[in-house]
């Protein structure tokens, strides 16, 4: 983005690597972080007050479905690796390309090409054109790839190109057609449902096959406790394993679906209070590396239907750092980790230098009232569509100010 006056932001409370934040400033020149801590404004220079709130890095969010921009930029989100399951998929150079340059100059999107032509899953694309063409990763999309030797495949040639593959961890063949977990909320509305064992399954292979080919492999969500704990075993034995979660489930169970109430249609589904619970104490032992939004806004055309006809997704870009803050109120995590799950891991999977308060990275910046209260509200959600299981929830905290590369966007 082009270039302006530099900036300087005093008065703050600076979330940094660790510990507790700091009271202090920064300044940023050229775009980028030129000093933290105790800073000067210099001639010249636009200089904002803090006001005591928190001085965070911009959130960085790690597999959206669709470009909302006044979404991400009510959430604090700077950047977003846009999943290729776009209409026509990001299986071709030019598609990747395009998707590279449409949100600038205020939101940097960062495509994630398609691993498999039209994600059937079955024949690789052309992995190198499109890493060329802009891609940051590779993605399999809403759908785990069945067969056994074309991930290996696919995760043997992305890891010559030193390119992460982002999986969906549900085995297709036992998931079907379910809408739920199977167990007593599933029974009880008559949904069609798979067991948890899924995700189980889906991870366990692509670990093992991950592990044979020395590939990167991030898992977008894991969701149950088996998952997790294979995940923890992996890392614990060296692989290059990661994983990721959305708000929802840490925060919801399957009993949220009572009532058949379709923002609560997700994929994967919701889980059981076990698995919540799992799911939070691996975003504690660092099981967990990244918290995304999974923004998938979908209008009452996909949502006023039978829950088991209605589309999964909800509009997460606006709830995700309110919601992640949360886990910091209850003692889960501290604000550190916090901001490590939403900014600083997903950049560091993405190759990008963004995502924490550090002298040469790229200046995209947030100031945050961490205890401003709101309710969310889905009828006034900047997202094309508000379909969130959190309706009129009340959360605390509301991004205030909104830098890119140096530059207010919000």
């Amino acid at each position: 983005m082009s270039m302006s006056a530099p900036l300087t932001i005093t008065g703050g409370k600076l979330v940094l690597a660790a510990g507790e934040p700091q009271s202090g400033g920064i300044r940023c020149e050229t775009g980028r972080i030129v000093a933290i801590g105790e800073v000067s404004a210099q001639p010249g220079d636009t200089v904002i007050d803090a006001k005591g709130q928190l001085i965070a890095p911009g959130l960085v969010d790690l597999g959206v479905f669709a470009i909302d921009k006044a979404a991400f930029h009510f959430g604090g989100i700077t950047r977003a690796a846009l999943m290729p399951d776009q209409n026509p998929p990001l299986d071709h150079p030019a598609r990747v390309r395009f998707a590279a340059q449409s949100g600038k100059p205020d939101l940097w999107v960062h495509p994630l090409a398609a691993a498999t032509r039209g994600l059937e899953g079955t024949e690789l694309a052309e992995l190198a054109l499109m890493r060329d063409a802009g891609a940051k990763a590779v993605a399999t999309g809403r759908r785990w790839i069945g067969d056994s030797g074309t991930m290996h495949r696919l995760l043997s040639y992305a890891a010559m190109l030193n390119l992460t593959v982002i999986t969906h961890a549900e085995d297709a063949g036992l998931a079907g057609n379910a809408v739920a977990t199977a167990g007593e909320m599933a029974t009880r509305y008559g949904l069609p449902a798979a067991p948890a064992e899924a995700e189980a399954l889906a991870v366990a292979r692509d670990i093992t096959l991950a592990e044979l080919s020395g590939a990167r492999l991030h898992f977008r969500q894991i969701t149950t406790r088996a998952a997790c704990d294979l995940v923890r075993s992996a890392k614990a034995r060296g692989a290059s394993v990661s994983a990721g979660v959305t708000p929802a489930h840490f925060m919801l169970s399957d009993t949220a679906i009572g009532d058949f109430r379709t923002f609560t249609k997700l994929s994967p589904p919701l889980r059981s209070e076990a698995d919540r619970m799992a799911v939070r104490a691996a975003l504690a032992d660092g099981t967990i590396d990244v918290i995304c939004s999974g923004h998938d806004p979908r209008g009452p055309e996909d949502k006023r239907l039978p829950f088991a006809d209605a589309e999964p997704g909800m509009a997460g870009a606006e709830t995700l750092l309110a919601l992640s803050l949360g886990l910091v109120r209850d003692g889960v995590i501290d604000l550190p980790r916090a901001f490590a799950l939403l900014a600083a891991n997903p950049a560091r999977l993405l190759g990008v230098e963004v995502g924490k308060l550090e002298i040469g990275f790229e200046a995209d910046i947030a100031i945050i009232a961490s205890e401003r209260p709101w309710i969310v509200d889905s009828d006034r959600m900047a997202a094309s569509a508000g379909n969130t299981p959190f309706d009129k929830q009340g959360v605390e905290g509301r991004v205030t100010a909104l830098f890119k590369g140096g530059k207010q966007i919000g």
